[in-house]
């Protein structure tokens, strides 16, 4: 079983940068994709990056490509997403999430299986 826990979320003033982490532990080797998803309350959650495990495929939707990079460390078991000129619209919180079931960078939640607890973003403006 995969254990995925996030750190990095926070308080920052629109047009700021900000990393999340996440740690993953227990058998994330299994792991084909790993994403980076956010919800707000009452909304779906929705794709904000995502990455092969076992490859170099990457996506970003079109409302935070060019400004967010996610990014991986087999070795530590580590996931990043680095976020850069922050928007209001970015706040929300923040979840890692990995797919042991389907091969391929699926971009829909429901194909993720894995969830960390989330973090709070938060961006003022």
């Amino acid at each position: 079983q995969v254990l995925l826990v996030e750190s990095g979320g926070g308080e920052v003033e629109a047009g700021a940068s900000l990393r999340l982490s996440c740690a993953a532990s227990g058998r994330s080797s299994n792991a084909y994709s790993m994403a980076w998803f956010r919800q707000a309350p009452g909304k779906e959650r929705e794709l904000v990056a995502a990455l092969s495990w076992v490859g170099s495929a990457t996506y970003y939707p079109d409302s935070v490509r060019g400004r967010f990079t996610i990014a991986k460390d087999n070795a530590k078991n580590t996931l990043e997403l680095q976020m850069k000129s922050l928007k209001r619209e970015d706040t929300d919180i923040y979840y890692c999430a990995a797919n042991t079931n389907q091969m391929g960078v699926p971009t829909h939640s429901h194909f993720y299986n894995v969830w960390g607890q989330g973090t709070q973003v938060s961006v003022s403006s």
